[in-house]
Formats: C-alpha cells, structure tokens, sequence
C-alpha cells in the first residue's frame, strides 16, 4: 500500500471526531468522513511513521446503521451533519464510546456516566452563520454552507434540518433577493464583491430573532453586470432587503434587523460597523429560569434546550455553593456565574470578548444579581490579579482548551475541586494530562449531546485534588 493507491473496503469503526478505521493487507486505514458499516472506496494520501490517512472518494454502499427516511436533502453534500444518517440513538452510542475511550488513555478510576441527549434532535440551533458564495466556479449566486472538503464552494443549504423552519425562510429570501439585484458575493482570495454572510440568531423561549446581513465596503457598481448597467445605491439595496425581511411570515418574530460591515481579509463574521436597520441589536433568552441578553457576537450555547442540561449537571457537579467564592473563567455571557451566583457569596467571570462581558454584566442587572463581577480580559493575565483563593473554580474554555500558561496559573489557586466543561474532547485530554501530574483526578465525567447530527459533543468533568 502506498500513496495514491485506490481501493474498496467497508469502515469498521469511527474514531474521534471524524475518522473512520478501516484496515487493508495488514494496515490500519483512517478514512475522514466515513461512517461504520460503509462500503467506501479511497485513495491513499499520507503514508509515514506507520501511519496511513486516506480520502474518500465514494460511498458504495450504505452502512446498516444508516436511516432511509428523514434525512436531510443536503447530507453528504453540506460539510455539517456527518451523522446525521445515523439514528439518534445510534449517534449517542458512538459518541459515548469514542470519548469514553480517549478517557481512559488519560484517567486509571473515575466514575462515567454516560451521554446525556438534547431535549430535540432537529431544529435545535439558536445560531447559524451562513455564507455566501457559489456551488461551483462562476456559477449563480448561493447562500448556506462550505460543501464538504471545500474551502470555496458554498452549497445552499434551503431545508436544513438543524435550525427551525424561520431560519430557512429568511435564507431563502435573502437569497432570492440578492440574486435578483444581481449582487456579487465577496471572494475571499481577490477580496473583492459585496455579500459575505449571514447571520441569525433566534430564541427557543422567547421567538425573537436577530438577524444580520454582513458585507464588505465595496459598494461601487452594486448590481451592475454586463447585462445590467445600472447599479443601486447601498441605501436603495438594503431598504428592499429590509422589506423583504419584513413581509416574511415567520413562527418567531423580529428583535432587531442589522446591516454589518466587514472589511476584514479573513474570512470571519465581525463587525467594523454596526448598522440597525429595524428595532434593536439584541434579544432576550430564557435559561433555568433567568434571562439573558443576547447581541450579535456574544458567546451563548448554539443548543437552547440542551445548554439547561448541560448547566444542570454543571451545578451538580460544583454542588453546594453557599457562601463560597467563585471563579468561572472564559465565562462568556456569565450564563454559568449566574446560575451558582443566587446563594454564593461572589462570583468573578473572566471573558476576552468585551462585548460579552458587557452583555454579562447587563444580564446580572436584569437577574436583579448584584453579587457577580465580570472582567473583560484575557484568563492568562487577569488571574495574576485574582488574588483571593476562590474555593470553587468553573472552567468553560474555547475549543483549544486552555493556554499551558494559563494552565499553571490555575493550578496554582489549589482548590480542592474544579469543573471543567469542554466542548473539543481533545483539548480536555491534553489538560487533563497536566492537571493529572499536579495531583488532580477526574472524579466524575459526564457527556452532553449539544450537537445532535454532527461529531461534536460537550463533556464535563469534576475534577479532584489527591494530594495532601
């Protein structure tokens, strides 16, 4: 075997978060993207240091595994819901068997208890950024997802499965809208064109819904083609889309309807000018029975629903909070500071993304919490002014895990016990690696589907210090 090679095999198993194993002539065969049970063929293209990574060309036959009805028109094409052929059961399994295994390469004793599974399989995301693009080289105008594998190539994503049915109409004619005017989308390698994302945000409790049409500058010639010579005024351009947004007959209903400038040359959703075309930039959510202020770019978990298990088995696990001092760093929006705050004594969130920790803070007033302090800054430099030993520590990193600067820092405090919510299992094996050599054992460990359809899965671990 050897690279460049094709052949035919069927997958034995999917190790995490996308890799399927397969083995061919007495090698063990990574294939991305391949589900167990699969007929695949595959073409090698990495072999070193024993190692042998394959890309998929084909899927020749389907696994067992593999629903026939309910799913969605664009699976296999969208790079999003790999699993989304697997019944839901089906998906828990796998990912309960996959993280449980990468535990044990890291953890000798600890209690596990399983995967907890989102209230609601379909329709749970509260956010989605779509991009805008096209399907193929100067082909019309799209709006949805990457395609698979893709770095270019958008695929309109029009009956996507894991978003409620507003999030599709306002899609839909966002898209139709913007191909009528004839507008070109911003090509990420020329830095040229107008269109560059859409985003929505919408709340599971409330209905409301915040929705975001992000561009570049470029406003010179907008709509002039070849064909069509007379271009539209950004002005004239965004009223109709405004309109159009307006006359849609949705379940939910807006909050706020905003035009956001973008001129960056990465290909990121942010904002260097904020324009609000209708109501307000931002909404309100309901969690375990507070509320929280939700804007454009603030950190807030993309699963309503599944975000009250997860906070749940959170609160259980840092147990009794009564007087206690509290430090929940990269603390986001502070949904976890506040749901331990109500009996503590204090709370101390640490968040680098300012808008989120003005958001935070806001949310304490509402919440009518006057005991949590918020601090915009990043966790690696804020806790050498934490001096106060906190006697419980919250940890909800980014999915790089945490700064092996940081790491120490933390280690430091010398609290008995910390939690630890991760949302890349990989990152958590290697912290725990260095949270194990200072004395600290995972003494519970539980999983939350967040991500029904997709590899991804949020784990949350209690950690404990053993040495005297």
């Amino acid at each position: 075997m050897k690279k460049g090679d094709m052949f035919e095999s069927v997958v034995e198993t999917i190790d995490f978060p996308n890799k399927g194993i397969l083995h061919m002539d007495g090698e063990r065969v990574i294939v991305k993207n391949a589900i167990p049970g699969q007929k695949v063929r595959f073409v090698v293209n990495k072999k070193r240091k024993g190692k042998c990574e394959a890309r998929l060309l084909e899927v020749l036959e389907k696994s067992p595994l593999e629903r026939t009805e309910g799913i969605c028109p664009h699976f296999g094409i969208c790079g999003g819901c790999l699993y989304q052929s697997l019944s839901y059961e089906e998906q828990l399994k796998i990912k309960k068997g996959q993280i449980k295994a990468l535990l044990d390469e890291v953890c000798d004793s600890y209690e596990f208890e399983g995967i907890k599974a989102s209230p609601i399989s379909d329709g749970y995301r509260n956010k989605m950024e779509f991009s805008f693009g096209d399907e193929y080289k100067d082909g019309p105008l799209a709006l949805g997802m990457h395609r698979r594998g893709s770095f270019y190539d958008i695929v309109n994503t029009p009956e996507c499965q894991i978003v409620h049915e507003d999030f599709c109409k306002i899609l839909t004619a966002t898209l139709n809208y913007f191909t009528e005017k004839h507008i070109s989308y911003h090509k990420k390698m020329q830095h040229t064109g107008y269109l560059r994302h859409l985003l929505v945000r919408r709340a599971v409790k409330t209905g409301e819904i915040l929705v975001a049409l992000v561009t570049s500058g470029q406003t010179e010639n907008l709509g002039a083609t070849e064909e069509y010579t007379t271009p539209v005024s950004e002005q004239e351009l965004l009223a109709g889309w405004l309109s159009c947004m307006q006359a849609l007959e949705l379940e939910g209903t807006f909050a706020g309807i905003l035009h956001i400038r973008n001129d960056s040359l990465a290909d990121v959703v942010q904002s260097d000018e904020t324009t609000i075309l209708y109501g307000q930039d931002f909404f309100y959510e309901e969690l375990l029975g507070l509320k929280f202020r939700i804007t454009p770019f603030s950190f807030f978990q993309t699963n309503t629903l599944g975000a009250e298990v997860l906070y749940d088995k959170v609160r259980e696990y840092v147990g009794e909070t009564k007087d206690k001092l509290i430090y929940d760093l990269y603390s986001g929006t502070g949904t976890i500071a506040q749901m331990l705050a109500p009996v503590a004594s204090k709370v101390v969130g640490v968040e680098i993304v300012e808008e989120a920790v003005e958001a935070a803070k806001k949310n304490a007033v509402d919440n009518h919490l006057d005991n949590c302090e918020f601090i915009a800054g990043d966790v690696l430099k804020v806790v050498d002014n934490l001096t106060k030993k906190p006697d419980i520590l919250v940890l909800d990193p980014p999915r790089d895990g945490i700064h092996p600067k940081a790491l120490t820092k933390i280690i430091n405090f010398n609290v008995d016990e910390m939690v630890y919510v991760s949302c890349k299992p990989t990152s958590l094996m290697r912290d725990l690696l260095v949270f194990r050599e200072a004395g600290y054992e995972v003494k519970r460990c539980c999983l939350v589907d967040m991500f029904p359809g997709t590899v991804h899965v949020e784990t949350v671990v209690l950690l404990s210090q053993q040495k005297p």
